[in-house]
């Protein structure tokens, strides 16, 4: 006998597997010690009502706007939407993990802009101009020994 909240739980489970099933391109950012897995999923595949303004992206099963509280950030997220003119296209679905906000937020885009190049090869020319699809090499200099941080040293005294 399958009570009402099996039956919910089942019917929720089959539509979980319908947008897992569903056609999607994976892609991989980083920015500095951050890492990003995204993964696009075209609209038509996947239905969801949402706000008509903003992109439908999904940071670590959080909406992104709720997981990047500032403005600056959603738009660094949404960047690769608008850059193509796509902002309700594609939902997105990604897993970030690693360095502070602002690094996570750029992983995303790259991330975003990777797997927006594996949906259409034609997106590549825009995304690179826009810098986009270029990975930044910028890392945090390591601590060398003797000082206190990577270049700052000690004070000199004479005597």
């Amino acid at each position: 006998m399958a009570t009402k909240a099996t039956k919910e739980k089942e019917a929720t489970k089959k539509e979980v597997t319908k947008a897992e099933e569903a056609k999607y391109f994976y892609a991989v950012g980083r920015r500095k010690s951050a890492i990003a897995q995204v993964r696009i999923y075209t609209k038509k595949s996947v239905d969801e009502t949402g706000d008509e303004t903003r992109a439908l992206v999904q940071v670590n099963g959080k909406n992104y706007t709720d997981y990047f509280k500032d403005q600056e950030l959603w738009e660094t997220i949404e960047s690769p939407f608008k850059k193509l003119k796509s902002i309700n296209r594609f939902k997105a679905i990604t897993k970030v993990s690693g360095g502070g906000v602002t690094g996570q937020a750029e992983a995303v885009r790259h991330g975003l802009s990777r797997a927006l190049t594996l949906f259409d090869g034609n997106f590549s020319k825009k995304l690179r101009k826009a810098g986009y699809l270029t990975r930044d090499p910028r890392e945090k200099e390591r601590r060398k020994y003797g000082l206190k941080k990577a270049r700052k040293a000690p004070q000199w005294a004479k005597r």
